[in-house]
């Protein structure tokens, strides 16, 4: 009886060694499952950092990008300009990229043939990304204000706004 049993766990060792797979695992899957924020978060995310510059006085552009970097909100508030939809599209898309505030990217690039050399990246304060549980879901981006800090608080602040219900949701 040990000898087949002995026989039996070479043989299945040798099989796996040989490439074949135990037909008791399961295949691996084929397909992954993300989680991405709704449209009315992104659009509470996006007014909440409106409110916040216009408390601080400035009228600015936030963009929302959702975890593939596309742009899911964009606001502008009546006096800010044109050119702050790309930038705030440019640094939320940065922020999702590096998973990190704009504020910080730079520091990370100083070489100058460095990664903040392409076309669509932002290395100035504004941008955020969009986390819960462990997870990137997105990135928001503010430009209009007269400092990238101010930018960034908004950008925060839109983030804050939701970042609660975030966590509680179900993944």
């Amino acid at each position: 009886m040990k000898k087949t049993k002995l026989l039996a766990t070479l043989c299945a060792g040798s099989l796996l060694g040989l490439g074949m797979t135990n037909p008791l695992q399961a295949d691996p899957a084929m397909t992954i499952t993300t989680t991405r924020i709704t449209m009315e978060t992104a659009q509470r995310i996006a007014q909440a950092a409106i409110d916040a510059c216009r408390q601080e006085g400035v009228q600015v552009a936030v963009t929302v990008v959702d975890r593939a970097g596309h742009p899911q909100v964009m606001l502008r508030d009546v006096l800010a300009m044109d050119l702050t939809l790309t930038i705030s599209q440019q640094k939320a898309y940065t922020a999702l990229s590096f998973n990190m505030p704009t504020s910080e990217v730079g520091a990370r690039f100083t070489d100058p043939y460095s990664v903040m050399k392409i076309e669509g990246l932002v290395a100035s304060a504004g941008g955020v990304p969009i986390t819960a549980a462990g997870a990137l879901l997105g990135g928001v981006g503010v430009s209009g204000a007269p400092s990238g800090i101010t930018d960034e608080m908004c950008a925060q602040a839109g983030v804050d706004a939701v970042s609660a219900d975030l966590e509680m949701s179900a993944f």
